[in-house]
């Protein structure tokens, strides 16, 4: 599919539009489409940018039943209420004694801060493009391109982001369109282009293609 031959859709419907669009272009994705049903984008994770985020780093590298007791224990931690203001009041020890490890711990302080020092203007990230919101949340501890790609498509509902450094993404494009070898990030990155403006539907399948839920912690 070429972006010059597609109109970028609008509206309540655009997962919709992009899953009809991209059904017409290639027989796979057809396919994975009809095996799976609806992708969830249309649907984004509720909450504010620290909650969000706040989350996610909750999540990482945890399966999820072990990540919602964790998240959990942290909710409670912080008085029942995840805002920036809350964790900064936190001791050090109580985030830890929640199950967090140090590092989490740490990058849910920097993330706090970086809202309250104005590293992090959550009013401004909506009206930025892809590549600026990554760049506005990797300053932040413990935030790398994958969780800001991850925030661009489940919070933001951004239609257009390539995750390769997903290996879900990968092992899920490698097996739906038939190669020998799962593709590594940087061959899966020109793979994409046919797939403009539409490439966060299309990970969304590759996932699936795989039989894996999303990413834990959106």
């Amino acid at each position: 599919m070429s972006a010059a031959r597609v109109a970028r859709p609008t509206g309540i419907d655009a997962v919709a539009d992009a899953e009809r669009l991209l059904g017409k272009s290639d027989p796979v994705l057809r396919a994975l489409i009809k095996e799976a049903g609806p992708c969830t984008l249309s649907k984004p994770t509720p909450g504010s940018v620290y909650v969000t985020l706040a989350r996610a780093i909750v999540f990482q590298q945890l399966a999820g039943r072990a990540a919602s007791v964790i998240h959990g224990r942290f909710v409670e931690a912080v008085g029942g209420r995840v805002t920036p203001a809350a964790v900064l009041a936190t001791p050090f020890e109580h985030l830890r004694g929640a199950g967090l490890s140090t590092a989490k711990a740490n990058s849910l302080i920097d993330l706090a801060a970086a809202h309250s020092d104005g590293r992090i203007k959550p009013r401004q990230i909506p009206s930025m493009s892809d590549e600026e919101v990554v760049e506005h949340l990797v300053s932040v501890r413990g935030i790398g391109r994958w969780t800001a790609e991850m925030f661009l498509m489940f919070h933001l509902g951004r239609l257009d982001v390539w995750p390769t450094g997903d290996l879900g993404v990968r092992n899920g494009y490698g097996k739906a369109w038939g190669l020998r070898a799962t593709p590594t990030a940087k061959e899966l990155e020109p793979l994409g282009d046919r797939f403009r403006p539409y490439r966060s539907v299309v990970a969304w399948y590759c996932w699936a293609a795989v039989e894996t839920t999303p990413p834990s912690g959106w």
